[in-house]
Order: structure tokens, then sequence, then C-alpha cells
């Protein structure tokens, strides 16, 4: 992999909370993992993608592709997970958004019910934005 930054494991964790964004009606103890298509592509990705802030969260939800309310859940990682590249260094500098992928799944732990979603001309400016560019998948 490209990402310099040695992987991140569930034992380095400690008290830090994790949040995906989605469009899937989930329960506590279901498994998220990669090998679905992407919000930005038709191609399917290895990854799944999480973060540990609520605005991230928010966007990963309201650009999700397929039907049903915008939901934002509380995760757990279960094997080791890295610095997203498409948020961080390869792109903008550091981590701003403390956005991650894993190859391992995640664990549903709850339901995150305090948020606020963007409008409606914020979301079609994103999905603009993001129109022509492909993830980094390595």
């Amino acid at each position: 992999m490209s990402n310099p930054v040695a992987p991140s494991t569930p034992a380095d964790t400690g008290s830090r909370r994790f949040y995906h964004g989605t469009k899937a009606d989930l329960k506590p103890g279901d498994i998220l993992q990669g090998g679905y298509s992407s919000n930005y592509t038709e191609r399917r990705s290895p990854w799944i993608y999480f973060s540990e802030t609520v605005f991230a969260a928010t966007w990963g939800a309201e650009l999700a592709k397929g039907e049903g309310p915008d939901r934002i859940y509380v995760v757990e990682p279960t094997g080791s997970f890295m610095d997203d590249p498409n948020v961080t260094d390869k792109k903008f500098p550091g981590n701003p958004t403390k956005s991650y992928r894993s190859r391992d799944p995640l664990r549903v732990v709850s339901e995150h019910l305090d948020w606020r979603g963007h409008s409606p001309e914020e979301i079609q400016a994103m999905k603009d934005f993001i129109a022509d560019k492909e993830p980094i998948d390595d």
C-alpha cells in the first residue's frame, strides 16, 4: 500500500469513537465490509470507510447510493485500518477529517441520531465536485 503511515489496529483505538454514514438500515452487531459499489464510481471498492468525525460521516450518509433515509452509525473496526488517502496526505495535508479505511469489517455499535445534514444545494454542489474524481484504491 502506498500510505507511508503504519496501519492502526483495534487495540490502538482506546476510547476513540468512529462513525459510518450510509442509507442502510442497520442494527447493533451488524457487520459492514468493502466489496460494494463506491459512492463515487460504479466500480467496486475493496475498502470500507469511516471517520472519527460526525461531519465526515454526514457526507458519507448524504452521498451514499441507495434508497432510504440518511443514517450515521457508531462503528468499531475489527482489524487494521489506515488514513483514507482520498481526503488525507495524498490530496490534503494531514488527516483533517479524521477519515479512515479498512479492508477488514466494521461492527455496528449503535445508530448516532444527533446530527444535522447539509442543504440540498450543498449536497448537489458536493456531488458535482466529486463527479469526475476517481478514488485512490491502492
